[in-house]
C-alpha cells in the first residue's frame, strides 16, 4: 500500500497479444457468485463430498449450485473488507478444513472452525478462534507454505512497510497421541520467528540462491535460507531491489538455464515483468538481474497465479487488474477490470497474452485455478471489488 517504485531502466519488451477464440485456447463461462469488497478466495472440499468448494470472505460456495452460504462476519473498512486473504487448513485435526484469515490493520490472525455436516446444512456461521495476536498492523497479506521442507506449513506475513520486520509464524503440530489435542482445539503450537529487519510490498517463496533451499522474497530484497536449521540460524538479507511488487511473486526457472528467475507485477501501478537470473558476479557474489517487460497496458497486477491453464503440460501465468486496489487512486485505477492469461515460449523468451475477460472480472489478492467440475479442464475463481466470480472452462 505504498507508492510505486520504478523498475530498473534496463529491460526488454516480450509480449504478444492474442484474443481468445482459437480452437486450442480455453474459453470460459463467467458466473457472478456475489458482490462485496472481499478480495480473498480459496478452494477445498468443505463438506467432504469429494468436490472442490470455494471459500471467499463472508461466504462459502458449495460445488454444484454455487449458492453463497454463511461463513463469518467481516467489517467493511475504507473501501475494503477487513480481510486480506483466505487459507484452508484442518487446524483442529478433526478431518474437516477450517479457514485461517488475517486483515489489513487489526493484529489478530483467526481461524474459523468448520461446523461439520449438520452445521453446514443449517447454514451456521463458523466459530471464530484466535490463532495469534501478532501485534503487527500494516499487513499486506500472507502466504501459507512449507518453507523448511518438514511437511508442515508456515504463516508468512508481508507488510507494505519496508521498515517492518519480516516475520514467519511456525505451525508446529501437537502430539495427538499424548493427549495434547482434543476436538475443537488447535492441533498446532504457533511460534514467532524473526527472519530479518526489512519487509516491503510483495512476497514470494522459492530458491533464489540455487542451493536447493527456499528463500523469501519481499519488496525490499530477499532473505537467503541458512544451510542448516533455519529457525536457529540467521537468514542473510540481500537488499537487491526496492519494488512495490505483487503478492505473490512467482519464482521459477523460466529460461531453463538451471537457475530460478521470477515474475512480478507492480501492485499499484502499470507493469508486469519477469526478472532474469544472470548468475553471480563481483567480489560479494551478488546475483545480477535483467528485467523483461511482459505487459504495461493495464495497472495493478497485484496477484499472480502460475498453473497449467491450457492443458499443454506447462504452467501459464494468470493475472489481471486488482480493481480499485487503492479505491481508484492508483494510476489506471478507474479503468475497466480485466483478467488475462499468458503462455510462455521458452525459445523466444516471450509471453503471449490471451484474454479471459475484459469489462467484468478483475482480481483481488488471490487467484484460484482448479478443475472445479472435474471435466479435466482448469477453471478460475477470483474475488475482488468487481465481485466474486467462478469462470468454468467451456467444453
Amino acid at each position: 500500500m505504498n507508492l510505486f517504485s520504478p523498475i530498473p531502466a534496463l529491460f526488454s519488451i516480450c509480449l504478444l497479444i492474442s484474443a481468445v477464440g482459437a480452437d486450442d485456447l480455453p474459453e470460459f463461462d463467467v458466473r457472478l457468485l456475489t458482490v462485496d469488497s472481499n478480495e480473498g478466495i480459496a478452494a477445498g472440499d468443505i463438506d467432504g463430498d469429494g468436490k472442490l468448494d470455494i471459500v471467499s470472505g463472508r461466504h462459502w460456495f458449495r460445488n454444484g449450485d454455487w449458492a453463497p452460504r454463511p461463513l463469518r462476519n467481516i467489517d467493511d473498512w475504507n473501501g475494503y473488507v477487513q480481510s486480506n486473504g483466505d487459507y484452508l487448513l484442518d487446524f483442529d485435526n478433526d478431518g474437516r478444513l477450517d479457514v485461517i484469515a488475517a486483515s489489513f490493520l487489526p493484529t489478530e490472525v483467526n481461524w474459523y472452525r468448520n461446523p461439520g455436516k449438520e452445521g453446514l446444512r443449517l447454514g451456521k456461521q463458523w466459530q471464530q478462534h484466535r490463532v495469534v495476536d501478532t501485534g503487527a498492523t500494516a499487513n499486506e497479506g500472507q502466504l501459507l507454505e512449507d518453507i523448511d521442507g518438514d511437511g508442515n506449513v508456515e504463516w508468512i506475513v508481508n507488510s507494505w512497510k519496508a521498515d517492518a520486520p519480516m516475520i514467519v509464524w511456525r505451525f508446529i503440530p501437537k502430539n495427538a497421541s499424548s493427549g495434547e489435542t482434543e476436538p475443537g482445539t488447535p492441533a498446532y503450537t504457533v511460534k514467532r520467528q524473526l527472519i530479518g529487519p526489512k519487509c516491503g510490498h510483495g512476497i514470494a517463496v522459492g530458491d533464489i540462491s540455487g542451493d536447493g533451499r527456499k528463500d523469501i522474497l519481499v519488496g525490499s530484497g530477499w532473505y537467503e535460507q541458512p544451510e542448516s536449521d533455519p529457525w536457529e540460524n540467521s537468514w542473510t538479507y540481500h537488499p537487491d531491489w526496492n519494488l512495490n511488487a505483487s503478492l505473490p511473486m512467482i519464482v521459477t526457472d523460466l529460461d531453463g538455464d538451471g537457475d530460478n528467475d521470477w515474475i512480478y507485477g507492480n501492485g499499484h501501478h502499470f507493469g508486469l515483468q519477469w526478472r532474469e537470473n544472470q548468475g553471480v558476479s563481483g567480489p560479494d557474489k551478488t546475483i545480477q538481474w535483467t528485467d523483461h517487460v511482459i505487459d504495461r497496458s493495464y495497472s495493478q497486477p497485484h496477484s499472480l497465479a502460475w498453473k497449467d491453464l491450457d492443458g499443454d503440460g506447462h504452467p501459464d501465468l494468470i493475472t489481471g487488474k486488482r480493481y480499485f486496489a487503492h479505491n481508484g487512486n492508483d494510476p489506471g485505477g478507474k479503468e475497466v477490470p480485466c483478467l488475462y492469461w499468458y503462455r510462455w515460449n521458452p525459445d523466444s523468451k516471450s509471453f503471449t497474452r490471451h484474454t479471459i475477460d475484459e469489462g467484468r472480472v478483475g482480481t483481488g489478492l488471490q487467484i484460484v485455478v482448479e478443475d472445479f467440475n472435474q471435466d479435466e479442464r482448469m477453471d478460475i475463481a477470483v474475488a475482488g471489488k468487481s465481485g466474486t466470480y467462478l469462470l468454468l472452462a467451456k467444453p
